[in-house]
């Protein structure tokens, strides 16, 4: 599952299996934040840092506007956000590459326990900027 060519994939591979332990352990049909509890608890396990239910700021020309919460920020560069949903639509998608953005996060992580088999995406932020350059 590790793939060397993409950015942070160890990591990502840790997530998507503690992620797998929790999908076989409860299969699907409970609401999103079952499933967030118990993820959080596998990577608790699994010695991965993570913040849940983060909340960052949201502006528009240079105005803050809102704020917007990711389900968990793991290790303060990957954002992971789950659905308990039968199928993911566009939506789901727009919502999480929209955090990406809002973050300015590089790689995100998209991953539905609602499916017979865990179905899990990995994002890229085509607006990153590198900061300090």
């Amino acid at each position: 599952m590790i793939k060397e060519q993409y950015k942070y994939s160890e990591l990502t591979s840790r997530i998507i299996g503690c992620a797998m332990t929790v999908h076989k352990e409860l299969g699907n049909g409970f609401q999103e934040v079952i499933y967030q509890r118990a993820l959080a608890i596998e990577m608790h396990q699994a010695g991965i840092k993570f913040s849940r239910e983060f909340e960052m700021p949201v502006f528009y020309k240079a105005r803050q506007i809102g704020t917007r919460r990711v389900d968990f920020l793991v290790e303060e560069v990957i954002s992971t956000e789950l659905k308990a949903v039968s199928n993911l639509e566009n939506a789901h998608f727009a919502q999480a590459i929209n955090y990406l953005e809002v973050y300015n996060l590089e790689i995100g992580l998209l991953i539905n326990f609602g499916e017979a088999s865990l179905n899990f995406k990995r994002l890229t932020n085509k607006k990153f900027k590198q900061s300090g350059l």
